[in-house]
């Protein structure tokens, strides 16, 4: 059985940091051990152990993940637990994807409803729910027209195919098609052959290449080069992260979006937003781009949409939709009756006002909370992020940290370099769970010692 961290509270007087907005008391952490067994509602059903999945694991999958040696069973709200019932806080949210946290009752009761009612149809015939949903995508964001996927490499795919197709429907005439792209340091579009050759990390490239060529990649947020290549007449489309999350939570400047707009606006060529992880909520806005007054041409979407289930969009403007004709692109499963009546509860839920605001409200105390009780860390070189996608820059591998959280029953990833420890919790998280997660935090710097 599992044990998990809590801390025996007595008030002291620190001086409170002005920048926080919530008068609360710190306390000095006395360490004790308790037994934590999952509830009934959650017990997970299989008869498995830890160890006897993991050793199982190593014999019938590929080794493509360094997965973490926990096992995961069962969840509910931002807890998760598993075989033998022990209990942690989920600040991963698996990998951005689960906003609504784990078994909401509004999207088990859709899926359970549609997975009755019609699961899988193809799109060789209209389904309601992906009609839907692209209603209310097209209603809600700058879009004219929706492109389902299943995935936000797919997603990404399909920006790709939509982008030189565009250039090519535009310009019929041209002998020398404009074909080439623009990607950025630190960027991370995806693992399928198109995505992965806008992915800036070579060591994802490598292996596999050559990739798809024609792929110009420049430092994010160099205005001076990025409108110098923009205006040759080569490049098809620009595919940018508002925030970068997989490259180390990096938040674009206005100035540098702004100036891409109007470079690709000159020059003829697309603006393509992949907002596969820090759109839909995540920074306290629906989408990313919004905090920027900035449109794209293309914005790709994913992770969160389907609260858990796979999907991914290609949200398109009106002259991209005229150059796309039947059988250019498909997808056997993409925009499925199962997935997009899950993604009509997450969106009618995330996409509401109060929402909105309470991950902005809570995304800005957590990150003043770190900064209030880590910024006193040598390790510790920044906190930064926006609503919950939040960065712990350090001074050595996160990876220390990360084993300590999780041994303290707190779950967390990295980022960049390795040396960014990546906050990304379900956006229903309380504060009060936010506050352990720093707590625990707190406590497991000392690990980073061990290794610098």
């Amino acid at each position: 059985m599992g044990s998990l961290q809590h801390f025996l509270n007595s008030p002291i007087s620190v001086p409170f940091s002005p920048n926080l907005n919530h008068r609360r008391s710190f306390f000095l952490r006395a360490c004790l051990n308790l037994d934590v067994h999952a509830p009934d509602s959650v017990k997970p059903k299989t008869h498995l152990k830890s160890r006897e999945v993991m050793e199982m694991e190593g014999k019938v999958l590929v080794g493509t993940y360094a997965r973490n040696p926990v096992v995961i069973s069962s969840g509910k709200g931002c807890k998760l637990y598993d075989p033998e019932g022990r209990e942690y806080l989920d600040c991963t949210s698996g990998i951005a994807v689960n906003a609504l946290g784990h078994g909401d009752p509004d999207w088990v009761k859709a899926v359970v409803e549609q997975a009755n009612l019609l699961t899988h149809v193809s799109n060789v015939f209209y389904s309601v729910p992906q009609v839907e949903l692209a209603r209310r995508l097209v209603a809600c964001s700058f879009a004219d027209r929706v492109f389902f996927t299943n995935s936000g490499t797919e997603a990404n795919e399909a920006a790709i195919k939509f982008a030189r197709k565009y250039q090519r429907f535009t310009n019929p005439d041209e002998k020398q098609q404009v074909t080439e792209f623009i990607s950025f340091s630190n960027s991370f579009h995806g693992r399928t052959m198109g995505a992965l050759a806008l992915t800036s990390k070579e060591q994802y490239r490598f292996p596999f290449e050559p990739v798809m060529p024609g792929v110009n990649f420049l430092e994010y947020g160099d205005v001076q080069a990025a409108t110098e290549l923009i205006k040759s007449g080569r490049i098809a489309a620009v595919f940018v992260e508002p925030i970068q999350g997989e490259g180390g939570i990096y938040s674009a400047t206005k100035e540098f979006l702004q100036s891409l707009r109007s470079a690709c606006d000159d020059a003829g060529s697309l603006l393509v937003f992949d907002e596969v992880q820090c759109g839909l909520g995540r920074t306290g806005y629906l989408w990313a781009h919004e905090a920027y007054g900035v449109v794209p041409d293309i914005m790709t979407l994913a992770k969160p949409l389907a609260g858990g289930l796979p999907i991914g969009a290609a949200l398109v403007s009106e002259k991209v939709a005229a150059a796309i004709k039947y059988g250019d692109h498909g997808s056997t499963f993409a925009g499925g009756p199962l997935v997009c009546n899950a993604a009509i509860a997450v969106l009618d839920k995330i996409s509401k006002p109060g929402f909105l605001a309470s991950v902005s409200e809570k995304g800005q105390y957590f990150k003043e909370l770190l900064i209030h009780k880590l910024g006193g860390n040598s390790h510790v070189r920044e906190v930064r992020g926006l609503g919950l996608i939040i960065g712990i820059e350090l001074d050595v591998s996160a990876s220390p940290l990360v084993d300590a959280c999780r041994d303290s029953s707190l779950l967390i990833l990295t980022a960049g370099k390795g040396n960014v420890v990546r906050l990304v919790p379900p956006l229903i998280i309380s504060e009060q769970e936010l506050e352990r997660a720093a707590e625990i935090i707190l406590e497991c710097l000392p690990a980073l010692d061990k290794t610098s």
